[in-house]
């Protein structure tokens, strides 16, 4: 391989990294919500989620988008040899970060029963206001991870990652199993026990996701203590002529996060318009509170949950594409940034096929195992919404590479469109179909793929780039469909001598991942030079040639 081709591989490797980190954060945050789950029940999930959402949206206005435009700033800055104002980017937006994350914290605290009680879930405030504080640090945290990025190495970002995430599920369960009982005891005093204890344990999962925040903080403090060193000595032996003021650079920062703001807000804040719509019309149609807080509970706290980890894969892939593209356009090599391109159009496919597949064929199985919910109604929440996982990979990444060749503000016309579609399907669907729960999770799979479409059309027209349909879909498309009849034939058998739905659940998965590898080699999927590019690669062609593969 060209040394031009191995230079395009490399974000590839530091975007593995990240979303390696990425994969692991999310499978222990979703082994933790596990027992979570079983301490405040459907009923917290909701409590939970509804918190989490208003969060969310309240983060990515505030600072979500932060990291990416630290990351674009000092990216085009270093690869110009232009440390001081690198410099420059980082101590302006630490400002930046720490005004707008304490206006949104403060925002937060003080409106928490407002926000709550437009959802029609007043009970959510408690954990809302346990939350508040983290939107002020996660902002810090955020500029730190972008600066390093930005200096094209995701290791901080991504051990910050896994270190918050471990702490977060430690504190999230103790804090919860404890304020739960809390909870409950107050509940009995005025006559509602259940709602209090789900109330205060939803509360006490939002404590770990502060605890993790500001363990991050710490950590990416002291890292960036000890690459404070060598920053100082380039920005002594900086002696270009153009030095950028303070106020252009937050000009500059503005200019990059405003687009990305609005593409990120309208990208996520479907979750709260569609709860919006659906509590709302499906109380008019006569369910009650107990049935519609369920419902949402399994939507947020399993069904999201569950496809969000595949779904992390691409949102890594894409950060790290970011600079790597800003690099490739700023020095005009337009064929290094379709080369680019495609490569993480492949990975991503790579992964978000099988994951697809399998999420179908073991959709009440996984329910079962993880949250041992036996209720068929979600286990076809998770068959009809699997499709989501391919469409968001897809839209995940498109957006960051839309991003990457300064065409931003053309997701925020894509999620605008999309999120008017999403809302007038779901709509309809409620109002016409009476579909209840599943019409969220059809209007929620629609929305990614009308991300997918527009994005990819605005890719190709910007870029020049397309999806090889046969190298990036035909081949790992049928070897995730050979796979997912393997999965579903092993799971069924297993049963039938086991007995026991997590010994038969845990074996078709492995089958499944180890079948899917041997067959994307054997169809010329991956090459050796890619798969040496990722984490432990050399691991992974060892053992193709090995068993004789390749």
């Amino acid at each position: 391989m060209s040394e031009a081709k191995k230079s395009d591989t490399a974000f590839l490797l530091q975007g593995s990294i990240l979303a390696m980190a990425s994969l692991i954060s999310r499978v222990v945050g979703l082994v933790y919500r596990i027992p979570l789950t079983a301490i405040i029940g459907k009923t917290g999930n909701d409590y939970y989620g509804t918190a989490y959402e208003i969060y969310n949206i309240i983060l990515i206005i505030s600072s979500y988008s932060i990291p990416l435009a630290v990351s674009k700033l000092v990216s085009a800055r270093m690869a110009r040899h232009q440390y001081k104002n690198a410099s420059k980017v980082l101590k302006g937006s630490l400002v930046f970060a720490c005004i707008s994350g304490g206006i949104a914290a403060l925002l937060v605290f003080v409106f928490a029963d407002v926000f709550t009680g437009w959802l029609r879930t007043p009970f959510s405030a408690i954990a809302l206001r346990v939350l508040s504080p983290v939107l002020f640090i996660v902002a810090i945290v955020g500029v730190l991870r972008g600066f390093f990025q930005g200096l094209n190495t995701m290791v901080p970002s991504a051990m910050s990652q896994i270190a918050e995430q471990i702490v977060n599920a430690v504190v999230s369960v103790v804090a919860a199993y404890s304020l739960f009982a809390f909870g409950v005891k107050t509940g009995e005093v005025l006559n509602n026990p259940e709602c209090f204890g789900a109330a205060y344990g939803a509360a006490g999962g939002t404590a770990g996701t502060a605890a993790g925040a500001l363990c991050a903080l710490i950590f990416m403090f002291f890292v960036f203590m000890v690459y404070r060193k060598k920053l100082k000595k380039r920005v002594v032996k900086d002696h270009s002529n153009h030095e950028e003021t303070y106020g252009n650079i937050i000009k500059v920062l503005l200019i990059t996060i405003i687009p990305v703001l609005l593409s990120t807000t309208l990208y996520n804040i479907s979750a709260i318009i569609d709860q919006y719509i659906f509590k709302n019309m499906v109380a008019a149609q006569g369910y009650g509170p107990r049935q519609i807080s369920e419902w949402w509970g399994v939507f947020i706290g399993q069904y999201i949950v569950l496809i969000n980890v595949p779904i992390s894969i691409s949102s890594a892939i894409a950060a790290s594409s970011v600079p790597s593209l800003t690099s490739s356009k700023g020095a005009e090599d337009d064929k290094r940034t379709r080369r680019q391109i495609s490569l993480a159009n492949r990975f991503v496919l790579i992964v978000g096929l099988p994951c697809t597949v399998g999420f179908f064929v073991l959709a009440q199985p996984i329910m079962m195992m993880l949250f041992n919910d036996t209720d068929p109604v979600s286990g076809m929440m998770m068959r009809v919404g699997a499709i989501a996982i391919l469409f968001y990979s897809v839209s995940t990444l498109s957006n960051g590479i839309l991003q990457g060749i300064d065409k931003m503000h053309i997701p925020v016309r894509n999620a605008a469109i999309s999120l008017i579609l999403q809302a007038v399907l779901l709509v309809i669907l409620l109002k016409q179909f009476n579909l209840n729960i599943y019409a969220v999770i059809i209007a929620n799979a629609f929305y990614a793929f009308a991300m997918c479409v527009l994005n990819q059309m605005a890719v190709k027209k910007y870029s020049g780039a397309t999806i090889d349909i046969g190298l990036a879909f035909i081949r790992p498309g049928i070897s995730a469909i050979i796979m997912g009849v393997a999965v579903f034939v092993v799971y069924y058998l297993m049963n039938l001598v086991t007995h026991s739905n997590i010994i038969s659940t845990i074996v078709s998965i492995v089958v499944g991942a180890f079948l899917y590898f041997v067959i994307l080699i054997l169809m010329k999927g991956i090459t050796e030079m890619e798969m040496m590019r990722l984490p432990k690669g050399q691991v992974m062609v060892k053992l193709a040639k090995k068993i004789g593969i390749m």
